[in-house]
């Protein structure tokens, strides 16, 4: 499906009222931006009927639609291009997985969700938001981020092991009207994407709500244990249309119990299930570690997530926070090594299951390495800290005391944005993990203070614990990037 968004211009007809150059400029900038989205919502519910009648010519339309929508429109300039040609091409046989997984999505999905999320991500976030960022980005030489993520509350009804959020404490909370405040402040920077952690934000779920539909033109994404999901809580989802979570799991009943509390497990199945029932966009949110990476990569487990409806997973390396942190769970080379084929093999057209994979850490290559410090994200804890990244509990501002665009231009920030990538390996992106001493640098020159409410942990400290781990896994690294620069190579020829 083609759609020339660029023949009809209403501009000559429709006139401003009198004022400046300047004035003039803004509303022939939010006349197109409406018509934009005018042509941008008519393709897609199109293109979404198409897909219910053909699932296969219909995800086609759907990747033409976001292809026009792409600002810049060169492959060069924006490699979201590229990516969106490689989905055409897999799409292009009728028995590729991603056929099924995009008629999966329509017919289990509720139809206002469906739209209102793909709009909201794939017009405001990826073509209106992108080229604002673009265009602010070299406007103020700092990074402008894709999404933003805070936390509504640092109260949690569990206290799991090994969570950075598990030693903030009950106590504190961001009020409403600052919520509302990083969110506008995100749009006016071109951030339509945001991602509310914890603590546990649900805690807070009628503010979540609330803000869900102030801002109906953002996309909120929420990490929660799902303990608090209820059938009311649902249809309001529903009708808020904006809203999607990952919920919270370690593999087995066993290992999930053990680190969350008895019962837990059973509360998460069930919470799946009911947001099954009533058609909701849900994945799981999985930190893998030397005890449990080939459970929670196992073909059984992923069935079990699909099974109970879950349509994307996102895996999060095992980080070694805080003082207390068992560095045993770190993975060994090996261990890491499996993770990044096995995630991989799931999210591949050919695995059986129709589900999408993240991997942050390994996934590096495809992001240009770290996607910290307003890169590509950033987050703001329960008192306002404004942190590069939610495990690097480090911070130089507070959305208390400056804009958010101040803080992006703090010392902190500009340490991550003249420094990214830390690695021109990019199965080493980290400068916490994989690079000793790059991320101790940044904290010393910025004058950074530790954020965490317990026990403060100097940079110093952490780069002790992770140094041996960065050494470790420096070999291995090395051999797999290798591997992959030669198989785009030979991909690209």
């Amino acid at each position: 499906m083609k759609v020339n968004y660029k023949e009809k211009n209403n501009e000559d007809i429709i006139t401003p009222t009198e004022g400046n150059t300047s004035k003039k400029k803004s509303f022939r900038e939010n006349l197109k931006d409406k018509r934009d989205e005018k042509i941008f919502t008519s393709a897609l519910n199109l293109a979404y009927k198409r897909v219910k009648k053909d699932p296969q010519k219909g995800m086609l339309e759907v990747v033409n639609v976001f292809d026009q929508f792409m600002m810049p429109s060169s492959k060069e300039e924006n490699s979201a291009k590229a990516g969106l040609e490689r989905v055409r091409n897999e799409l292009k046989d009728e028995n590729s997985k991603w056929v099924s997984f995009g008629s999966d999505i329509v017919n289990g999905i509720d139809e206002n969700i469906v739209k209102t999320s793909v709009k909201n991500v794939g017009y405001n976030a990826a073509y209106k938001g992108n080229t604002l960022r673009n265009k602010l980005q070299k406007e103020y030489n700092c990074n402008i981020p894709w999404t933003i993520l805070f936390d509504p509350t640092s109260a949690c009804n569990l206290k799991c092991t090994g969570c950075w959020a598990a030693e903030y404490g009950h106590k504190n909370n961001l009020t409403y009207e600052e919520m509302a405040s990083i969110v506008r402040q995100g749009n006016e920077l071109g951030t339509y994407f945001f991602i509310l952690t914890g603590g546990e934000p649900l805690v807070r779920k009628d503010d979540v709500i609330k803000l869900a539909k102030e801002f109906n033109d953002s996309a909120f994404h929420v990490f929660t244990n799902g303990t608090l999901i209820d059938e009311e809580f649902c249809k309001e989802v529903k009708e808020a249309g904006n809203i999607s979570f990952a919920l919270s799991i370690e593999g087995t009943e066993e290992s999930t119990d053990f680190r969350r509390g008895d019962g837990v497990f059973k509360k998460v199945m069930k919470a799946m299930d009911l947001m099954k029932e009533n058609k909701l966009l849900y994945g799981a949110s999985i930190c893998y570690t030397s005890k449990n990476y080939e459970y929670v990569t196992d073909d059984e487990f992923i069935k079990m997530l699909v099974d109970h409806g879950c349509r994307l997973a996102w895996y999060f390396h095992y980080m070694p926070v805080g003082k207390g942190a068992d560095t045993s769970l770190l993975l060994d080379p090996d261990q890491r090594e499996y993770v990044y084929h096995k995630v991989r093999e799931i999210r591949s057209a050919a695995y059986p299951q129709n589900i999408f994979t993240i991997d942050f850490q390994n996934d590096g290559e495809f992001i240009n390495g770290c996607i910290a410090g307003g890169k590509n994200y950033f987050h703001i804890n329960s008192l306002g800290d404004m942190e590069p990244c939610v495990f690097i509990h480090y911070s130089d501002s507070n959305i208390r005391e400056k804009t958010i665009k101040e803080c992006l231009m703090s010392p902190l920030f500009m340490g991550f944005h003249d420094n990214q990538p830390f690695n021109k390996n990019l199965l080493k992106p980290c400068p916490m993990l994989e690079n000793p001493g790059r991320l101790t640098k940044i904290v010393n020159d910025s004058g950074a203070k530790n954020t965490d409410m317990i026990e403060p942990e100097s940079a110093e400290e952490l780069q002790e614990k992770t140094t041996p781990y960065a050494m470790n896994w420096n070999k291995k690294a090395n051999e797999l990037w290798k591997a992959s620069r030669e198989k785009a190579e030979s991909f690209n020829k």
